[in-house]
């Protein structure tokens, strides 16, 4: 297959391998240092030694000190990680959602795969003591959202085609009115819920990483290592896309099974990385397009980069969410919709004025 490579417009991004080697470099020591603060700070601040003598305990084989191994083992290092895995998850499949409907306002909600997670989640205590409630039960809160996300996935994708295409317009319209519907029916649901109830569903459908453990990261950590992967080896295919479905199929490229495996990678990130950490908006919109400002519109670096850059954002969100009102914390949504909608409102005034640097 030929090299095709998105061009690029506006300032220079960081040039070459070297460049986006450097780059990599640098946001690896950052966000090993942001796992580092954020394990040690909290309602209780930790010296970094004593961070770093739990950490080492526990590889080579020894005891620690059972306070500290409870605080920094048990519950700040899974949260941390958990933080890390949803923010690189979202920003790998924002990546996979722009290129499968070439928009750079597209993002992993598009398809109304996290309303469809929010409903799910809600309806485990909605339908408790029912007869539907012990299947539902049996999913748990994590389970049910995820069937619930990708079911809507599912919806969009059988709607949105036309004489056997997947079209982009189509699919993002039909995701939106999908969304709205589920909204919709979440909003009902929660009305029926007892205050106990309601309030703990709320933290969850505005996005949180409070309470995460060991047992969370498995199986995020290894769609996102497939799917990330997989995307990379496939980059030359997406760049190609960017260029249009004409010029992609002239050179060989599969545009219809490359866009239904493109929608089928994103939204299984989505409903993952949903269905464990909830609602967290506007990673997946602005992790990728920064990325691509920064490094131009190649995958092959925008990629790991991107998936870099999530991680380290989404850690630094968590570290301000639990910080900003100790010893109180706030849900996470909260503070990436607070940087997500300016970044948006930016993002559409630079389009209307024809400076839009996403390839």
């Amino acid at each position: 297959m030929a090299d095709v490579r998105p061009e690029r417009r506006g300032p220079h991004p960081v040039a070459g391998r070297r460049g986006t080697g450097v780059l990599l470099a640098v946001l690896a020591c950052a966000l090993g240092g942001a796992l580092v603060a954020g394990i040690s700070i909290g309602s209780v601040n930790l010296p970094p030694g004593d961070v770093w003598g739990v950490v080492r305990a526990h590889l080579s084989g020894r005891d620690a000190d059972p306070l500290l191994d409870q605080v920094v083992w048990q519950i700040r290092t899974p949260r941390v990680l958990l933080a890390a895995l949803a923010g690189a998850g979202l920003s790998v499949a924002g990546t996979a959602f722009q290129a499968l409907v070439r928009n750079p306002l597209a993002d992993p909600y598009v398809l109304g795969v996290s309303s469809g997670a929010s409903l799910g989640a809600v309806l485990v205590p909605a339908l408790g003591g029912t007869a539907a409630g012990g299947l539902v039960g049996a999913l748990g809160v994590t389970g049910a959202a995820f069937v619930a996300a990708i079911g809507s996935a599912a919806v969009v994708y059988l709607l949105a085609q036309r004489a056997g295409r997947l079209l982009d317009s189509r699919l993002v319209l039909t995701g939106v009115a999908i969304g709205y519907l589920c909204t919709a029916a979440t909003t009902f649901v929660q009305l029926r819920l007892n205050p106990t109830e309601l309030q703990g569903m709320m933290f969850w459908l505005m996005g949180s990483v409070a309470g995460a453990s060991w047992s969370d990261l498995g199986v995020p950590a290894a769609l996102i290592c497939l799917c990330g992967g997989f995307l990379l080896v496939r980059a030359r295919e997406l760049n190609a896309l960017l260029a249009g479905e004409d010029a992609a199929t002239g050179i060989g490229v599969p545009v219809a099974a490359l866009r239904v495996t493109l929608l089928v990678v994103g939204s299984l990130l989505t409903a993952t990385v949903v269905s464990v950490v909830g609602g967290i908006g506007f990673v997946g919109l602005m992790v990728p397009h920064a990325t691509r400002f920064v490094v131009g519109g190649d995958h092959r670096r925008v990629l790991p980069v991107a998936l870099l850059a999530g991680a380290l954002f989404t850690v630094l969100v968590d570290l301000a969410a639990r910080t900003a009102d100790r010893p109180d914390e706030l849900p996470v949504g909260i503070f990436t919709t607070g940087l997500g909608v300016p970044f948006f409102l930016w993002l559409l005034r630079r389009r209307a004025a024809g400076g839009d640097d996403a390839p």
